[in-house]
């Protein structure tokens, strides 16, 4: 195959080439092509070698066609403080989300990106009816290319999406797989002098395997998340209190009078959301990885539906956060971007005497973006959304 041929876009590549069907479904994923459940489901579920999955891990680090590019995108651009990827991968994309081919990314480095800095120059790669963003240096009115990306700490490079929109829902949202983790979660069994309510620098008692973790978050009353399709409890969501830092590890053993002797663990309120007490319980605060999330389609047909928003709220909006019945086990990662649908209505065609009933088309209305991700569940932020949005509502890839 010439890289012509490569180049006239993947319908006529896979024609012109005799590839086995699941390598070319491979090649239609890396290429960032999205299909709908239906046609998925058309190719026969054959293993995927590695040496396929190395073809189409090539095929997406050769950049995008050009006409994927955005009618507006630049042929350069300084990233300025205050900017995300995801704004970037607006400015030169007409799909956002396949900013891993822009970029030249293969798998590993989806997982294990490089960072951008502000000050930053990036710049349109275009050769072979193809586009690249590169990082370079402009010296009078030439390019030079930067081998090495600029000296930076993690906290200086941009991120993803706005950080305070998604931050707190790292420490607060209090997620557990099941109801064995939380009949387990170390509790507070006293207060200091008998307190009933808890404030920032006091003490209070807790019972339970602390080990060696020092931070932990204060919850109560969680409540069962449930699929919307078939009700079945995919998760439990705990409402956040506050947080608490271990000060003296508690003790168990047995007395000289033979009488079993319980010290359980001392620990200082930190910080408060609402009022903490005796019954509050413990849940580890989870390490700080939000910042380096790639923006990125999933590499196979999804589909799911929202379980709940987050807060108690009916309905949701655009920078909001939203719970999906889909997780891990179903192959969501974090960064991944999914559409959002509204179900076409069912209506009576009044133009005809017989005034049949018919269904009008799903209309695609927004974009979800991954940021968490546990076994059965999710979170997202939604980053676009033409109406409401509630639960049951349908998301698929992009």
């Amino acid at each position: 195959m010439t890289q012509r041929s490569l180049y006239q876009g993947p319908a006529k590549m896979l024609r012109a080439v005799r590839v086995p069907r699941a390598l070319s479904l491979v090649l239609w994923t890396a290429l960032g092509l999205t299909m709908g459940v239906g046609q998925a489901q058309a190719f026969p579920n054959y293993p995927i070698t590695p040496q396929q999955k190395a073809t189409a891990q090539k095929v997406a680090e050769a950049g995008v066609p050009l006409s994927e590019l955005s009618p507006n995108a630049p042929d350069s651009y300084t990233v300025k403080r205050g900017d995300t990827l995801w704004d970037i991968s607006k400015l030169f994309l007409k799909s956002p989300w396949r900013w891993p081919e822009l970029w030249g990314m293969n798998l590993q480095q989806i997982r294990n990106p490089h960072l951008i800095f502000p000050g930053q120059y990036l710049y349109l790669d275009k050769s072979n009816g193809r586009a690249r963003l590169r990082v370079g240096q402009p010296v009078g009115g030439d390019m030079k290319l930067s081998p090495r990306v600029r000296e930076g700490g993690l906290y200086d490079a941009i991120t993803t999406v706005p950080l305070h929109l998604i931050e707190p829902y790292f420490n607060e949202a209090v997620i557990f797989d099941n109801s064995d983790e939380l009949l387990n979660a170390p509790r507070v069994v006293a207060t200091q002098e008998g307190r009933v309510l808890l404030s920032r620098n006091e003490t209070a008692y807790v019972r339970g395997d602390v080990g060696q973790l020092r931070d932990w978050r204060l919850f109560r009353q969680p409540k069962p998340l449930r699929d919307p399709s078939t009700n079945e409890v995919l998760g439990y969501e705990a409402q956040y209190v506050g947080t608490v830092s271990v000060t003296r590890e508690g003790t168990e053993g047995t007395g000289a009078d033979g009488n079993t002797t319980i010290i359980p663990s001392s620990v200082t309120v930190t910080s408060i959301r609402q009022e903490a007490g005796v019954g509050d319980r413990l849940a580890p605060v989870p390490p700080r990885d939000f910042d380096n999330l790639v923006p990125h389609a999933p590499s196979q047909p999804m589909a799911g539906q929202i379980v709940s928003i987050y807060g108690e709220a009916i309905t949701a909006g655009q920078n909001q956060i939203v719970a999906l019945n889909r997780g891990s086990q179903d192959g969501i990662e974090r960064g991944h971007v999914m559409a959002l649908w509204h179900d076409g209505r069912v209506i009576r065609d009044t133009t005809t005497d017989s005034r049949e009933q018919i269904k009008l088309p799903d209309e695609r209305h927004g974009l979800l973006f991954v940021f968490r991700v546990f076994n059965r569940m999710s979170y997202a932020l939604i980053l676009s959304a033409q109406d409401p949005v509630k639960r049951g509502d349908r998301f698929t890839q992009p």
